[in-house]
C-alpha cells in the first residue's frame, strides 16, 4: 500500500503524541503490526543465525542430511565445533536429528527452514541493478 507523500508530523505537546495524517491507512494495518514480543523472538533467531559456521551449516543441510563427521569433513570444522553448532540449530528448532547406530544424522527441521534460507541466498544473489527499481531497499516506497 503506498501512502505518499507524508508532510511534518502534527505533535500535540500537551498529549505528548502524535497524530498520524494518515488513520485509514493505520487502521487498516494496526491489527496486522508485529508484536514487540514477536519482534523481540525473531530478533533473536535472526541474531542467532548471524553466525558463518552456522549458516555454512544450514546450506550443507538445505542439500540433504548428513552425520556430524561429513558435516565437519565437508565444513574443514571440528566434530566438537559442528556438535557445539547443530545444539544451536536444534535450540532455535531449525534442525532435526535421527540415530542410526552409533551416527546421529542431522537435516534441516521443515520447508520453512528451507524456504527462508534459499530466500536470504536468493536476495543475496541478486545483481544490484536489479533493485532499481520502486519498493524496499532503493529508499523510495
Amino acid at each position: 500500500m503506498s501512502i505518499g507523500y507524508c508532510p511534518t508530523s502534527a505533535y500535540d505537546e500537551d498529549m505528548n503524541t502524535l497524530d498520524p495524517h494518515h488513520p485509514e491507512a493505520l487502521a487498516q494495518v494496526s491489527d496486522r503490526l508485529l508484536s514487540t514480543e514477536k519482534a523481540q523472538r525473531m530478533a533473536q533467531f535472526f541474531g542467532l543465525l548471524a553466525d558463518t559456521n552456522r549458516l555454512r551449516i544450514v546450506d550443507l543441510l538445505a542439500q540433504g542430511e548428513f552425520c556430524v563427521r561429513d558435516i565437519a569433513v565437508a565444513l574443514e570444522m571440528s566434530e566438537s565445533a559442528v556438535s557445539h553448532q547443530l545444539r544451536m540449530l536444534k535450540a532455535l528448532r531449525l534442525v532435526r536429528f535421527r540415530r542410526q547406530g552409533r551416527h546421529i544424522f542431522y537435516q534441516l527441521l521443515d520447508h520453512h527452514v528451507l524456504t527462508l534460507y534459499k530466500a536470504a541466498a536468493e536476495h543475496l544473489d541478486e545483481e544490484e541493478s536489479d533493485t532499481s527499481g520502486s519498493g524496499i531497499g532503493t529508499g523510495r516506497w
